[in-house]
């Protein structure tokens, strides 16, 4: 690998990660960040293509980082790492990773036969619950997610960091015409897509029986899904509430529904 001590904070080397606000990082340059140690160690090791990786040379001496030779590797002080990063920045590692370019459905989901459950965010809008959603989604097996053109990134810097580094190992599609995509799915590999409401009218979720193959319509937090998704929806389904409560923080939701509807081997 390529070792450089940065030791001013306008090097150009390093002038990416003097932009580091998420949409300026993927509109221009296709790239995404990951803070911290175990973060950046997620990254290397999924199939996201490192852009190079910025740390102090206590945290470089510290292991093995199996960094890839092509990937360059800039060490610098806390200091000069604060300045290029504009906070303080007390993680001592972070790393660009390289964005996946966009792909159509029929791509991203190639082997529709085989996939059984699928998890639709149309318009999400907080990117900590999205990370969230899909750090939970992960652990329950749940590797597909399609999210719609509004949908807010999963690869912004909270995002990532709110999942854990699990958005690495997920497909995850951004859908260019979300309604065209799930007709397609529909009437081409037999979905089912039910919707999460809260609606006293609504099937409670307890007494659904999760179809062979099915896709979990999630909606915003604080708008919940909109009509266009609710009149899609095969069944519209709610997790009945006690005390007086009257929702749920949507990742928190979305666990409910994604355990509920598990499959093996889905």
């Amino acid at each position: 690998m390529t070792i450089t001590t940065i030791t001013d904070s306008n090097d150009p080397r390093i002038a990416p990660y003097c932009h580091m606000k998420d949409k300026q990082l993927a509109q221009a340059l296709g790239l995404f960040v990951a803070e911290g140690e175990f973060l950046v160690r997620r990254l290397l090791t999924s199939d996201f293509k490192t852009h190079s990786v910025l740390m102090t040379e206590t945290r470089f001496r510290a292991g093995d980082w199996g960094v890839p030779d092509e990937v360059p590797v800039y060490l610098a002080s806390k200091s000069i790492i604060s300045e290029i990063v504009g906070f303080q920045f007390h993680r001592g590692v972070l790393a660009l990773g390289r964005r996946h370019s966009a792909v159509p459905l029929v791509h991203g989901l190639s082997d529709t036969k085989r996939v059984t459950r699928l998890v639709i965010c149309p318009e999400i809008n907080d990117v900590e619950n999205l990370g969230s959603l899909m750090r939970t989604g992960a652990g329950l097996g749940y590797g597909h997610f399609l999210l719609g053109p509004s949908c807010c990134d999963p690869f912004a810097r909270r995002a990532i960091r709110t999942s854990m580094g699990t958005v690495f190992q997920l497909n995850i599609i951004r859908s260019q015409d979300l309604q065209a995509d799930l007709n397609w799915l529909k009437a081409q590999n037999g979905f089912q897509w039910h919707a999460s409401v809260i609606c006293d009218k609504a099937v409670p979720l307890h007494s659904i029986t999760p179809p062979h193959k099915v896709g979990l319509l999630i909606g915003s937090e604080a708008h919940g899904l909109a009509e266009t998704w609710l009149q899609l929806a095969d069944q519209r389904v709610t997790i009945p509430m006690a005390l007086g409560t009257d929702s749920l923080n949507v990742s928190v939701a979305a666990g409910i529904f994604m355990h509920h509807y598990q499959r093996p081997g889905q």
